[in-house]
C-alpha cells in the first residue's frame, strides 16, 4: 500500500515498513501501528513540490478502519464461539451415563437384549426391521407393523429366526418401511451409552459404547 506519487522509496521509509511486529498486540492493532508509522514517514518525506494528496489519504484511512472493523468483528466471534463451545461441554457432560440415538446401524446384544432406534420421516403402514451377523446373514426378522411418523426406540430379544438365542457380541440392522404400498425413508439409529465428553478445535464429542466418538449434533434422542 503506497500514496506516494513518484518519489523515490526512501531508505527511512524501508526502515519503517520493515519495523518488528510486537506479538503481544492484535493483527488489527499492529496494522493500524504500522500504517501510521508509514504515513507519518511519507509526510516527512514528501516532494514539497508533489504533496500527497489529501482523498487519497482519507481513503486509505477509511479502508483501514474497515479492516481494523473486521477484525475485531473476528475476535468477537471468536470469543463468542468459545463460550458457546464451554456451554456445549457443560450439557453435553450431563449426558454421561445415559444412552442416546444417533445415526447408525450398529447393534450390540447383550444380556438378551440390543437396543436400536428408527427415523420414520413419515407415518408407515408397514415396518420391518432385518438382523444380520458380522457376514450379512439374516439372523431375525422383526415385523413393526404400522408406525406413526418421528423416532422410534425398539428394542431385539436376542432371539433368532429357528427359535434359539443369538451369541452377544455386534451385530447390524436394516429397516424397510411402506406406505399405501410405496417405500418410504426410514433412517437407522445406533443405541450406545455415553462414557465421556471430548472437547476440541472440532467441537463437542461425545464417546459412545458401541458407537464410537460422536457429534453432539448427531444426537436424535435421549433415553
Amino acid at each position: 500500500m503506497t500514496i506516494i506519487q513518484d518519489n523515490s522509496v526512501s531508505p527511512s521509509l524501508l526502515a519503517t515498513m520493515n519495523v518488528s511486529r510486537d506479538s503481544s498486540k492484535s493483527t488489527a492493532s499492529a496494522t493500524q501501528d504500522r500504517f501510521m508509522k508509514l504515513l507519518v514517514t511519507q509526510m516527512k518525506n514528501q516532494d514539497p513540490l508533489n504533496p500527497l494528496d489529501n482523498a487519497q489519504v482519507t481513503s486509505q484511512l477509511a479502508q483501514l478502519s474497515t479492516v481494523t472493523g473486521i477484525d475485531q468483528l473476528n475476535e468477537t466471534l471468536k470469543a463468542l464461539m468459545g463460550s458457546f463451545q464451554s456451554s456445549q461441554s457443560l450439557q453435553a457432560a450431563n449426558m454421561i451415563g445415559h444412552g442416546v440415538l444417533v445415526p447408525g446401524s450398529n447393534l450390540s446384544l447383550a444380556a438378551g437384549q440390543a437396543l436400536f432406534g428408527i427415523d420414520l420421516a413419515e407415518a408407515a403402514d408397514a415396518v420391518q426391521v432385518s438382523i444380520l451377523d458380522a457376514s450379512g446373514q439374516l439372523i431375525r426378522k422383526l415385523d413393526l407393523g404400522a408406525q406413526a411418523a418421528g423416532m422410534l426406540p425398539s428394542a431385539w430379544d436376542g432371539m433368532a429366526e429357528n427359535g434359539a438365542a443369538a451369541a452377544n457380541g455386534q451385530y447390524s440392522f436394516e429397516v424397510s418401511a411402506t406406505r399405501n404400498g410405496q417405500k418410504t425413508a426410514a433412517d437407522t439409529l445406533g443405541f450406545g451409552e455415553v462414557v465421556s465428553v471430548s472437547s476440541g478445535s472440532e467441537g463437542v464429542k461425545l464417546n459412545v459404547t458401541g458407537l464410537g466418538t460422536v457429534n453432539l449434533a448427531d444426537i436424535r434422542q435421549i433415553l
